[in-house]
């Protein structure tokens, strides 16, 4: 037989007794995290009070008219926000309008149907079309694109849509339509790039399930993919429209500088970026520049609005679906 040895240990010795787990280290990470959470909320709240207190004269000045009239008249000092505000929403849905489609389509290739060969490839070249400077896609439509939409496309949507006010008058090249053609090509590598990773974590499980009922492949992207990832996908959108509304030089070069309100989208347009980009080292008076001020504050109002709005909407869905779920 072999004999064990056995150590006695004790009572009260260090290898005998078990320390209280401590609870400092989760105290802390949690203080942390929730810190710098609490930061980015200070944050956007001085950028919105700055703002307030640059613009404060001539938000007096103007009150609610600076919102809903057109004039912009730096000699008369009378200023209007309105031409800029339409100018936004307007170029950035056209963005979204033609954004959208390619981008979930590319994504939706490149996870679902493209082979392995040539799916990095794609991606890279995505990715560097992200990395592009907004100055010199800006350079690329002034000497290229718009050369090319004012004598093939613009023409040929003139002749097919006429009849319509959106495509009615001449043809003059810089026009909210280019604006709006830049600014889609800017946020199509975003939406693709985040749509991507989003389609990609659907579980496969969803995808076998559905081939074990039958269905072919477009019916297993439709149902089983596009579906369960709806959400996302919405929240990859509501990133590219982020980034359009705030677009500033490659619109700049392209849309035209015109502060008006025109129904035709062949006709110069501005933006609210575009024009504090333009006119901020130009203010030589104090309500010239505290109305530039006032416009960054509108812009600053119209991102939040829009977000809160697609927070919203995204509520909406996700209370139909469960709905949908439990009947």
């Amino acid at each position: 037989m072999t004999a064990v040895a056995v150590i006695p240990v004790k009572e009260g010795s260090a290898p005998g007794r078990m320390a209280p787990p401590s609870r400092f280290g989760d105290r802390a990470f949690e203080w942390l995290t929730l810190g710098m959470a609490l930061v980015v909320i200070l944050l956007v709240f001085l950028i919105g009070w700055q703002l307030a207190r640059g613009s404060s004269l001539a938000i007096q000045k103007f009150g609610f008219n600076f919102l809903v009239t057109s004039t912009w008249d730096p000699v008369a000092e009378q200023f209007g926000a309105l031409p800029f505000i339409y100018g936004t929403l307007v170029s950035s849905l056209i963005a979204l309008i033609i954004a959208v489609p390619l981008s979930i389509a590319t994504a939706v290739y490149l996870t679902e149907l493209a082979p392995l060969w040539i799916r990095q490839p794609l991606v890279s070249l995505i990715e560097m079309l992200a990395a592009i400077p907004s100055v010199i896609l800006g350079l690329w439509g002034i000497f290229v694109m718009i050369p090319w939409l004012r004598d093939y496309p613009f023409p040929l949507l003139k002749k097919a849509f006429g009849w319509t006010p959106l495509f009615t008058g001449p043809i003059y090249g810089p026009s909210m339509l280019a604006g709006g053609i830049i600014v889609a090509i800017m946020i199509l590598p975003i939406i693709t790039s985040v749509s991507r990773e989003i389609l990609r974590s659907v579980p496969n499980l969803q995808r076998e399930a559905a081939y074990a009922l039958g269905a072919t492949r477009w019916e297993v992207t439709r149902i089983a993919v596009l579906s369960y990832a709806r959400k996302g996908l919405f929240g990859a959108v509501i990133l590219g429209l982020g980034r359009a509304l705030g677009e500033t030089m490659a619109v700049t070069m392209v849309i035209g500088n015109t502060p008006q309100i025109a129904a035709s989208l062949f006709k110069p347009g501005y933006t609210l970026a575009s024009v504090i980009a333009n006119e901020f080292t130009e203010a030589t008076t104090d309500v010239y520049l505290q109305a530039l001020f006032e416009l960054g504050l509108v812009l600053f109002g119209v991102t939040i609005l829009v977000n809160l709005l697609a927070q919203l909407l995204l509520k909406t869905m996700t209370m139909k679906s469960a709905t949908r779920a439990v009947q």
